[in-house]
This record gives C-alpha cells, sequence and structure tokens, in this order.
C-alpha cells in the first residue's frame, strides 16, 4: 500500500467520553517530523480541567457497571476484535508511527503494530482464564475475588508509542478498569487513533479516553487526581519519581518503568558471529532509543580486539536513513533537543578518556532531521559518565573484562538494574551470571525476546512493580476475600 503523509496524519483532537473534542482551552501544539523537523500535525493541548473532565468519564463508566460487571466473554470479544482492528489497519498505523517517532517502517510494520494487536489479543484471552483462590476448613470456607481497580492513568513514553500504550491499555481494559491514557508529546498520533479503533469494536464509550498535552500539567493532572486508583508510567528515572510523589499524596498504587544502563557480556567461548549481530541489534535498534539496550558491552579481554573489530565491521553495514524507506537500518532521533543531548554526551565520554571507534557525529548530509551515526566508545571505565548515565541513543560504550567475577561487578555496578544478556556456550557460566545480575530481566545468547506471561519490569532505579500475564492482572486488580461460616 502506497500511503501518502496528506492521506494519514490527521490534526488530533482528545478522546473523551467516546468523541473527539479539542481542549477547553483550544490551544494546540505542534507535533514535528523527526527526519525532517518539519510540522506533521497540530494536537489539542490538554489543561489539567480536560484531564478532570477524562477521569470523571472514566469513573462515571466504572460506576455504572457497563464495562466493569461486562461478563468477561463479552469483554474478551471487543478487545479481540480491537486486535483484529489494529492489524486491518496494519499499514496506516505503522506510517504513522514512523512518520511521528523517526523509526524505520520495517520496524513499525514488522514488529510495533503486530505486536500492539498481540497484547490485545493475549490480555483478552487470559482474562478468560484467571481462577480465584478457594479454602476450606472445618467450619468456614475463604474464596478470593478480583475487583477491576477502577480508573487507571496510563502515561507512556514516547520511543515505542503504540506498542507500549496497548500493552498496558489492554491488560487494564481486560481486568474491567476504565482508562486515561497520555502519550508523550512527542509523539501523539497513533495514540489518538485508537480511539477510532476503539469505537469501531463496539467499546462503551468513557472505557478509554485519550489526552495528549505536557507531562507538567496534562500528566500532573493524572497522578494526582482523587478517583484514579492506578497508575503506570514508562519513562525516565526523575519523572518516575515525581509520580511516586504525587500518588503518594493520594496513595494511589503505581508501576513504575524507568531507566536502564543494561550489561551486555560477551564471553570468550560465545560465537562470536552471533553475539556480534545480537549486540548490534541491542544497542541500534530503534536508534537506541530503547530502555532495555544493552548500552554498556562488557567483553573478556582476551577477545577483546577481535570482538570489536567484528563489531566495528559491522557497525559500517548499518544504513541510516529515510525511516521510510524499506532498506533503512535506523532512523532519526526523535527530538532536535535529544540529537543534542546524545551529541554532548559523546563529547563527554572522549573527554573522560573513552577512544571514539566509529561515528561521533550529526549526519548533516541527510538533511535537516535528527540522523545521528551509529557511535562506539571503546576502552571505557565503568565509572565515566558514559557508562553511569542512560543516553538513550544510538551510543555504545565498551568496557573489557578479566574475569567473570569481574563481569558481574561491573555490571551491578549501576544505579539502574533494567535487563541484561550474557553472550556464552558454558550453560553452567549463563546461568550464574543471570543469577547474580541485579536486573529485572536477563537473556542468554538472545535479546529483546519476550513472552507476555512472564513478569517485566526492573530493579533499583529501573522501576517499581510487574506487569505481564498474571502480574498485570495482580496490579490492575484490586484482591478481596469472602469467608462464609458453613
Amino acid at each position: 500500500m502506497n500511503l501518502t503523509q496528506q492521506q494519514v496524519i490527521k490534526d488530533a483532537k482528545l478522546f473523551i467520553n467516546g468523541e473527539y473534542k479539542d481542549a477547553l482551552s483550544g490551544e494546540t501544539f505542534d507535533t514535528i517530523d523527526p527526519a525532517t523537523n518539519r510540522k506533521l500535525a497540530s494536537v489539542a493541548k490538554a489543561s489539567a480541567q480536560d484531564v478532570n473532565e477524562a477521569i470523571e468519564a472514566a469513573q462515571r463508566t466504572f460506576e455504572s457497571g457497563i464495562w466493569s460487571e461486562m461478563p468477561v466473554e463479552e469483554r474478551s470479544k471487543i478487545l479481540c476484535k480491537m486486535s483484529d482492528l489494529v492489524m486491518e489497519r496494519l499499514e496506516e498505523l505503522a506510517f504513522v508511527e514512523t512518520l511521528d517517532v523517526g523509526k524505520p517502517i520495517k520496524e513499525s510494520r514488522g514488529f510495533d503494530i503486530p505486536r500492539a494487536a498481540a497484547n490485545f489479543r493475549f490480555f483478552a484471552e487470559m482474562a478468560n482464564y484467571l481462577h480465584h483462590e478457594h479454602y476450606d476448613q472445618a467450619k468456614y470456607m475463604s474464596y478470593s475475588k478480583y475487583a477491576p481497580a477502577g480508573v487507571t492513568s496510563l502515561i507512556i513514553p514516547w520511543n515505542l508509542p503504540f506498542m507500549q500504550m496497548t500493552w498496558k491499555a489492554s491488560a487494564a481494559l481486560a481486568a474491567g478498569n476504565t482508562v486515561v491514557v497520555k502519550p508523550a508529546s512527542y509523539t501523539p498520533l497513533s495514540a489518538v487513533m485508537l480511539g477510532e479503533i476503539a469505537n469501531e469494536a463496539g467499546l462503551p464509550p468513557g472505557v478509554l479516553n485519550i489526552i495528549t498535552g505536557p507531562g507538567g500539567t496534562a500528566g500532573t493532572a493524572m497522578t494526582k487526581h482523587p478517583s484514579v486508583r492506578r497508575i503506570s508510567f514508562v519513562g525516565d528515572s526523575m519523572t518516575g519519581r515525581t509520580v511516586m510523589q504525587n500518588a503518594a499524596s493520594q496513595l494511589i498504587p503505581v508501576s513504575l518503568e524507568l531507566g536502564g544502563k543494561s550489561a551486555n557480556i560477551v564471553f570468550a567461548d560465545a560465537d562470536l558471529d552471533e553475539a556480534v549481530a545480537g549486540s548490534i541489534d541491542a544497542i541500534f535498534r530503534n536508534q537506541g532509543e530503547i530502555c532495555l539496550a544493552g548500552s554498556r558491552l562488557l567483553v573478556e579481554e582476551s577477545i577483546y580486539d577481535l570482538f570489536l573489530e567484528k563489531f566495528v565491521d559491522a557497525v559500517r553495514k548499518i544504513k541510516v536513513g529515510d525511516p521510510l524507506s524499506e532498506d533503512t537500518d535506523m532512523g532519526a532521533l526523535v527530538s532536535k533537543s535529544h540529537l543534542e543531548t546524545v551529541d554532548q554526551y559523546v563529547k563527554i565520554g572522549i573527554a573522560e578518556g573513552a577512544k571514539l571507534a566509529i561515528g561521533g557525529n550529526r549526519m548533516t548530509e541527510l538533511g535537516d532531521g535528527n540522523f545521528y551515526e551509529p557511535t562506539v566508545l571503546y576502552d571505557v571505565d565503568n565509572k565515566m559518565k558514559v557508562a553511569q548515565e542512560e543516553i538513550f541513543g544510538p551510543v555504545l560504550v565498551v568496557i573489557p573484562f578479566k574475569t567473570e567475577e569481574e563481569a558481574v561487578r561491573i555490571a551491578n555496578d549501576s544505579v539502574y538494574g533494567l535487563a541484561g544478556v550474557v553472550w556464552t556456550n558454558d550453560l553452567r557460566r549463563a546461568h550464574r551470571v543471570a543469577s547474580r545480575v541485579n536486573s529485572g530481566l536477563f537473556w542468554i545468547n538472545c535479546w529483546y525476546y519476550r513472552d507476555l506471561r512472564t513478569p517485566f519490569g526492573g530493579a533499583k532505579a529501573s522501576g517499581i512493580g510487574r506487569e505481564g500475564g498474571r502480574h498485570s492482572f495482580e496490579f490492575y486488580t484490586e484482591a478481596k476475600t469472602i469467608t462464609m461460616k458453613l
């Protein structure tokens, strides 16, 4: 399907109680194409009053029972219909996602949008098989119920907007909650389109509400409103702390998926070609704008030079260019300011004593977009700023190690604890390292593969709580014990 920007890009409005509407103030802001830095569309700029309207609509809908008390089989059918509609609009959604985020179309079409459809179907079907505990004693019987918690605020990041939104919303909706979603201001367009899909699938008005606007006003209102009973946030650790402080004022349970600086550990006995290919993907997919990125590459000293040579050769083959081109491997960073931040980190790393193997420059030959070369800094000390802080871009730091003990120590020497990777053919070592690295997720001889039944989340400054499978349902519900005398 040959789509054009004029065909698919529309100005974005708020979606409240099943209807699209302007912000009460009439204010808008622009969303920008990262590949050209030109305006894509005008977006409604929600105020706290708009957020309150959306939350009140969600609360009324929840209390009506039209969704919260709907038989789970009926909820499941509607959510499965939403999954089908996402796939019917695959090309359109992928096109919008690529234009708004700057990511390659083959990633949007091949992963992000299909995964979004899978999110709806997975949680819709899983909701049918959740069971309640039941215990008998001599004179009493006790059983548990898991009731929907209520209005749920979901605040979504800009790097994987549609996939992340559906990952959160599908679970919250399957549990019977009503939802208010705020996508990031950088990337609101695909999220707003979900309202059309919800209406077509027959989701009752007020069950899903979508707010666009700045985090400082709209986001704050979503985390402080007394009617909100759950908050799920994905973003940087500093903002996560603010969300938690706001939620504490109303005693609202939170789930926080925050930053990362994950260690990607390569031992000498690994399949080096496999490790190179996997490590390239782990840092340069989505322009490195992934919290799970293996952004610290730890390489055993005996293969350090060889591996670095192989890795840099592979980096040279990465094609950076027009995100809509089918053969582009890496697109544009999300904004001009983020490009400048990434570039500043590279300069800091070199000033700290890191050596530049490849990259390190903005790609001005590609026009006015936010294109940056895939970059490798090597001979890095883990104490350096570039090894400790999340750059969130196509910048890899390479650190040598001598022993397994040292590799684990370096991996754990971080405020973050989101993910980790190990490449080795020693099965015992693989499981030792996986157990000893302090992270919420860990991969052995692979990266980024996810089973939606498993818990997802981080340790330390990488977050609080777990979502995925039954863990999502545990978060988005209230457990109640009922005891009866026999």
